[in-house]
């Protein structure tokens, strides 16, 4: 199975063209939040026909700078993982959205407390005898993805909690424009490749559900990798 993982389109598109036959092979494509800048519903229309012309199997989570209405469209379309676990092949999917609060205040955050309460529930709902690839936009603390520009790490402990005890596959995060590269919270790798726009995006590799090839992308390059 082959899986594409983008964050924080933030509704530019453009580069989807330049990874098209990536996307088009790919079994899924798994978006971490950000599809729109601020948007609601129109935009996110716009972005996830963009999406669905190159791959009509996706999945998301909404971030921080997707207003309401753009997450009620995810939810409606049924491709939105906040909350809720799905089994795809032989793997299982799950998510949370937004962020925590942000510095300036956006349209989708959530507090620690929140987080534990949404993670608690999400934790009953996954059937742990399969590999599960967790999708996040608030990345985790204390790694290379949740690094700052400040050189402060501003990722969620409650999200960190919920990796040590559940030991995901692979966590797909975003949100920290710089905080791009790979980084492991226990068994777990966790991914932020950065912003599509600046040609960032991961190739994800599962054979019988394990992980058999992890590539953090840039413009085409790789910047990091398990194999």
């Amino acid at each position: 199975m082959k899986i594409i993982g983008l964050t924080d389109i933030h509704g530019k598109t453009d580069f989807l063209h330049t990874i098209r036959t990536e996307l088009r092979e790919a079994d899924l494509v798994v978006v971490s939040g950000d599809i729109t800048h601020f948007g609601d519903r129109e935009e996110a229309s716009s972005v996830i026909n963009d999406l669905l012309a190159m791959n009509e199997k996706l999945l998301l989570v909404h971030g921080n700078c997707d207003r309401p209405g753009a997450e009620a469209f995810f939810q409606n379309e049924g491709i939105s993982l906040h909350g809720r676990a799905v089994r795809f092949g032989d793997i299982t999917l799950a998510g949370a959205g937004g962020s925590l609060p942000c510095p300036g205040m956006t349209p989708n955050e959530h507090t620690e407390e929140e987080y534990a309460l949404l993670l608690t529930g999400l934790k009953r709902e996954i059937r742990t005898e399969l590999p599960v690839l967790f999708v996040t936009h608030q990345p985790p603390f204390g790694t290379v993805c949740d690094y700052a520009r400040s050189g402060e790490h501003v990722g969620s402990e409650t999200v960190r909690m919920f990796i040590q005890d559940l030991e995901p596959s692979v966590c797909f995060t975003g949100h920290i424009h710089e905080g791009v590269g790979l980084d492991f919270i226990g068994r777990t790798a966790v991914v932020n490749p950065g912003p599509l726009h600046f040609g960032g995006y991961v190739q994800l590799e599962l054979k019988d559900g394990a992980v058999s090839g992890l590539k953090v992308m840039r413009d085409l390059e790789v910047i990091a990798e398990v194999k």
